[in-house]
């Protein structure tokens, strides 16, 4: 059943789509940070639901709910997304050094898919920047409200290179972070997945490790792995230090658009979700309870994601708006 607050979004949603998508979403953020919490917290109707505790990967989520990686890429919005009533947030990708991305426009909507296109290409204020406000906002949050940090490296640092800047991003923000994600798989950075070898990727993981042995390594893959791939892939890093899976990441893929757009680079939201069952449930079936599992892609009202220990969503937040939080909320209690 769709909530008033889901139903009256729908409503001005159009106004809100009139204007361009990275506009829009940088207005949101803005406005967002300006806004009072108890404002926020009517807007989503998370109430007392916010608060389902769960215990994954030794830390305690306030609830199963959590924004994904690439929404607040600078952790400049930590508040209001407690306030809003998700269990925890994913901030980043954050590199090295702070860096630009691609060039505008890199973020479309496809409103009869409920699904977007980006080729961002890790815009962000760098890993030092983003590890201070993180532990600005740390006093202000409500207990079980969990923050994790995603990593990767910077566009001009050499492929042979890579693993210095995820190693200087992890000393940044190690910190500050409740659990950090590796991200070795958006399509946006030139070569990037390249590190989904399964030793090169475990040889990372236990640098990371040897370097900070907490918070938990959690790794984000790509939905566009071979069966195999995946398969070898899980099974190694089930063997490895890492504590967890986000599965997965955008697709480059383009399964059954009826939207005419054509863009390049990496495509969320609905179309992504059987997938993301597909994924998870491989995942499960090959790992066991030795990873534990984020699903993110197609995650929105009324999805049910067996096998999954925390839910993120992202798009499914543009074509739904804060009702969507509570709505959710209140289907996994």
């Amino acid at each position: 059943m769709t909530s008033l607050r889901v139903a009256a979004y729908r409503a001005i949603r159009p106004l809100l789509f009139a204007v361009d998508a990275e506009a829009i979403h940088h207005l949101t953020l803005s406005a967002l940070r300006a806004a009072p919490g108890w404002l926020l917290r009517l807007a989503s109707g998370a109430g007392a639901a916010a608060t389902s505790p769960v215990e994954v990967m030794g830390l305690r989520f306030r609830n199963r709910i959590g924004l994904g990686a690439g929404f607040d890429k600078d952790a400049v919005a930590l508040r209001a997304w407690a306030a809003l009533g998700f269990g925890f947030v994913e901030v980043g990708t954050a590199t090295p050094i702070a860096q630009a991305g691609n060039p505008r426009p890199r973020l479309f909507r496809l409103g009869r898919d409920s699904a977007l296109i980006n080729r961002m290409g890790f815009n962000n204020s760098g890993a030092a920047a983003i590890a201070q406000r993180v532990a600005a906002a740390r006093p202000r949050l409500p207990d079980g409200f969990v923050i994790g940090v995603n990593i990767g490296r910077n566009r001009e640092t050499p492929h042979e290179r890579a693993e210095e800047d995820y190693l200087a991003a992890h000393r940044a923000v190690a910190a500050v972070a409740d659990y950090v994600a590796v991200n070795v798989s958006s399509p946006n950075t030139p070569g990037l997945r390249e590190l989904q070898e399964p030793a090169r990727l475990v040889a990372l993981l236990e640098a990371l490790v040897a370097q900070h042995p907490e918070p938990p390594l959690v790794v984000k893959l790509a939905p566009d792995l071979t069966a195999d791939a995946f398969d070898g892939l899980v099974s190694a890093l089930a063997a490895s230090p890492a504590r967890g899976l986000v599965l997965a990441n955008t697709t480059v893929a383009r399964p059954g658009l009826r939207s005419p757009l054509a863009e390049a680079g990496g495509l969320s939201g609905a179309p992504l979700l059987s997938r993301t069952l597909e994924l998870v449930a491989r995942a499960r079936e090959v790992a066991g309870d030795r990873l534990a599992i984020m699903a993110s892609g197609g995650i929105g009202p009324g999805v049910r994601v067996p096998g999954a220990d925390l839910l993120q969503v992202w798009t499914a937040l543009v074509y739904h708006g804060p009702g969507l939080i509570g709505e959710m909320l209140r289907q996994t209690d």
